[in-house]
């Protein structure tokens, strides 16, 4: 079973599974099925859209080919009627989640407008024909009720198609063939209604030589139409009131057309020329600064030669920003899909984890040089590594002419200075200079976002050092000794951190003991004072003192007022 349709099976008899192959299979209204389906429904719809009105006007069409008309009537009916049976084995969203019930998905169309429109789309109007006769073909005009159908494959190609704006365009002059087509036929209903050659802006008199064909009058009715909705005039001037009428709704449509016109033709050139902006660097403003700057004309020759040659061959320089919407982990796919066989190709990034790769390939920079610029030059500090996408890069001496090798596509270089390996001699330093020979298209990794990375990864960290360690051994670039006195200071260095760990480990455990003794003697002090508190509350105030002097003997006063503090004192401890 494809991904885009799913089959239902909830019986559990033992006639289940015959059933399960018998039913038909519930559509994902994003899949691919459903999208040709909604292909299919646009010719019975254009079909209906076309040919009816254009039957209903031009009586001879109608007459002259009616039994090509019923087959190809009957069969945009029967595909109508298998469109609503699509209908009900459309699933939908729910929660996120493609609802393949049955039940739910008939419930639910049923419940929508579209279902109203789909029923009155194919009620039997055709039954009149028997009282009416067959040659009246706007009984039919019922079936234009599925024209959202038409708009809806059209939205849907719109989005899958490589050329977007070609196809708006392609779009909007077909809606613009179907009003002057209609328009054309009423024009032509309107002569016959009026009377054909009765003055200079109805069809002429049919007797007249060459007039009387289908294909003249069909032409004829187009070409005016069609100087009428575009405003160029040379037109006869109306004589009757009914042609008055139908030049000013013309003309009303003609405004409205034109406005519309404008501005989808405008949306598409803006849209066009914001998608070059999202995938090709401005050059204009560029361009206006070496303008005021007074750059050398070399050199902004040089520049806008760059740009065209960016421009020419659709090369980006920002693919991070141009999918910078989609989801982490989709954006992670795309971008693995397009460089992780680059990236495979380096020599210490092999046998690294997958999910290692994945976070590198977003940190890719795509660059692209032009002839006779330099990459690097020996002694630059190394801040990046290069990947060669496309092009040619050459190794070369000081003067710049001599070459000592030629770099090719897949090839790499500058990776070991972007990795700290300890007794590198060259340290961190270019060691040889490297020129494009034409327009070469590199991928840059720097330092920073490969250290990003590996820290969330130190086994791989490990692994490539070690790498690095054995492609320096081979260049005779590595000092052992310095390696290893690097590796014991690292390990003295190491080793002195441990033991200040340490000793902050024991500052930490005296300082919470401190702490702890310090809130202990507190809550003690407070408790004390508490105590206090409660036992000179009840001592009597200097105020009362007195007044119990003035009432009584002092001695009898004061007696009292000991007695007093020592019954509330308790009985002496001694």
């Amino acid at each position: 079973m494809s991904q885009d349709s799913k089959v239902k099976t909830t019986e559990s008899s033992p006639s289940a599974p015959s059933k399960a192959r018998t039913s038909l299979p519930v559509l994902d209204p994003s899949g691919d099925y459903y999208y040709w389906w909604l292909n299919t429904m646009v010719f019975p719809v254009m079909y209906n859209l076309i040919i009816i009105v254009c039957r209903a006007c031009f009586p001879d069409l109608q007459h002259g080919y009616l039994v090509a008309w019923f087959v190809l009537d009957y069969t945009s009916d029967l595909l109508y009627l298998l469109d609503i049976v699509v209908r009900f084995h459309t699933g939908f969203l729910d929660q996120g989640i493609l609802v393949v019930d049955k039940g739910r998905i008939s419930s639910r169309y049923i419940r929508t407008w579209s279902f109203f429109l789909d029923l009155v789309s194919l009620m039997p109007t055709d039954v009149a024909y028997v009282r009416l006769g067959p040659h009246t073909p706007m009984l039919r005009l019922n079936r234009f009720l599925r024209v959202p159908r038409l708009f809806e494959a059209f939205d849907r190609t719109e989005t899958r198609t490589a050329y977007p704006n070609a196809f708006r365009i392609t779009k909007l002059m077909l809606y613009i063939f179907v009003v002057i087509h209609w328009n054309s036929c009423l024009y032509f209903a309107l002569s016959r209604y009026l009377g054909f050659g009765r003055d200079a802006w109805v069809y002429p008199d049919p007797a007249q030589p060459g007039f009387e064909r289908l294909r003249r009058q069909y032409l004829y009715s187009f070409y005016f139409s069609t100087l009428i909705l575009t405003t160029v005039g040379d037109t006869p001037l109306p004589a009757r009131e009914e042609e008055y009428l139908f030049m000013v709704g013309d003309f009303l449509l003609a405004v409205m057309g034109f406005a519309t016109i404008m501005g989808s033709m405008s949306s598409v050139i803006y849209n066009m020329n914001t998608a070059d902006a999202a995938f090709y660097p401005d050059h204009a403003l560029v361009k206006k600064y070496m303008k005021q700057q007074h750059v050398n004309r070399r050199l902004e020759r040089r520049v806008i030669d760059w740009y065209q040659h960016l421009q020419i061959n659709k090369k980006m320089t920002n693919e991070i920003a141009i999918l910078q919407h989609l989801p982490e982990r989709l954006r992670a796919e795309v971008a693995v899909s397009v460089h992780l066989s680059t990236l495979s190709r380096v020599q210490i990034f092999q046998n690294c984890e997958a999910s290692l790769l994945e976070e590198l390939v977003l940190k890719l920079q795509p660059q692209t040089y032009s002839p006779g610029e330099y990459v690097c030059r020996k002694g630059d500090i190394g801040r990046e590594m290069y990947i060669i996408r496309e092009g040619q890069l050459a190794v070369v001496a000081d003067d710049g002419v001599t070459q000592y090798a030629v770099l090719g596509a897949g090839l790499y270089f500058g990776e070991i200075s972007i990795i700290n390996i300890k007794g590198n001699m060259s340290g961190n330093r270019r060691t040889a200079n490297i020129k494009s020979l034409g327009y070469s298209d590199l991928f840059c990794l720097s330092k920073e976002d490969l250290r990003e990375v590996l820290s969330e990864y130190p086994q791989a960290q490990v692994v490539m050092e070690e790498k690095g360690r054995e492609i320096l051994l081979k260049m005779n670039k590595l000092d052992v000794n310095a390696e290893a006195a690097e590796i014991a200071l690292q390990e003295a260095t190491e080793s002195r951190l441990r033991g200040l760990d340490q000793q902050l480990d024991d500052l930490q455990t005296k300082f919470a003991r401190l702490l702890a003794e310090l809130e202990s003697s507190a809550l003690k002090i407070a408790y004390r004072i508490e105590r206090l508190e409660w036992q000179t509350r009840e001592w009597p105030m200097p105020e009362e003192l007195a007044e119990a002097d003035d009432e009584g003997e002092p001695g009898e006063g004061a007696s009292q007022g000991r007695e007093g503090r020592t019954a509330q004192e308790g009985p002496d401890p001694e």
